[in-house]
């Protein structure tokens, strides 16, 4: 697939997705959920990207949110079903973000709002900089958050704030975001994607077979009762057990050397 309003790059064992629209604030439009979608597939299916880094282009935004005028064709469709239809691309998307089996990590370079907000709660680590701003502001276009925005939010930093946030679309800045546990850490612009970029090298130079059950372990527990997430992670340990980079791990430990992961 050809690109045009995105930018892939791969290195080292890390992929970079950049959003490359930053004439309008990196707004997505149909196009462009199409092409994350597609670049995410063809990371999750190169085993020599280990970890994924997605960012917005310039300093300005992140993602801005939704293309609103590509909203309103879709609002003024006929059928209640034409019109929930607009939010299933949107959802994939995200889905296929927090389901990966990679790490993605967002480096939030500014404005984060609508659906934009709504990729970082999907992404499984993000730093932003210290000018970023999160929010979810469909509200004042009198609707609700619809890429999972209402599910994904009060479950990451508590149903109260997470209403604040829905009901008043209101911004938050970055060390707010950092408080509530949207994001993980704050940094100047200058060096934002140098750490996104020493983190995800930290992620990259484990073994992947452990990450993605690690990943696993976590998103699946979340959806299940404790008995039953208790239950999965035992399973996941016999699976991790099974791989030579267990083996070698526990061994370069008790060598005390570090260990050379063949991610198998």
């Amino acid at each position: 697939m050809e690109y045009t309003n995105i930018i892939y790059e791969k290195a080292e064992g890390i992929g970079k997705i950049t959003i490359n629209r930053a004439e309008v604030m990196n707004a997505l439009n149909a196009d462009t959920v199409k092409e994350l979608s597609h670049a995410l597939n063809a990371a999750k299916r190169d085993n020599s990207v280990r970890v994924v880094i997605l960012t917005g282009s310039g300093e300005k935004a992140f993602i801005a949110g939704a293309d609103i005028s590509e909203i309103k064709t879709s609002f003024a469709k006929g059928s209640m079903a034409a019109r929930e239809e607009f939010s299933l691309p949107g959802q994939g998307l995200v889905t296929t973000i927090e389901r990966l089996g990679k790490p993605v990590i967002a480096a939030v370079n500014g404005y984060t709002l609508g659906g934009g907000s709504e990729i970082i709660q999907a992404c499984h680590l993000a730093i932003a900089s210290e000018n970023a701003r999160f929010g979810q502001p469909e509200i004042n276009l009198a609707f609700n958050p619809c890429w999972g925005g209402t599910v994904r939010l009060p479950r990451q930093i508590g149903k109260k704030k997470a209403l604040e946030m829905i009901l008043t679309g209101e911004m938050i800045d970055a060390h707010e975001a950092h408080r509530v546990g949207l994001i993980n850490g704050v940094v100047p612009q200058s060096e934002l994607m140098p750490t996104a970029e020493e983190l995800a090298q930290k992620l990259a130079d484990k073994s992947s077979e452990a990450v993605r059950l690690c990943l696993d372990a976590v998103l699946q527990g979340l959806e299940m009762s404790q008995r039953d997430a208790l239950a999965r992670e035992a399973n996941l340990l016999g699976l991790a057990a099974d791989t030579n980079d267990a083996m070698e791990g526990v061994n370069a430990f008790l060598e005390k050397r570090k260990p050379v992961f063949q991610n198998k």
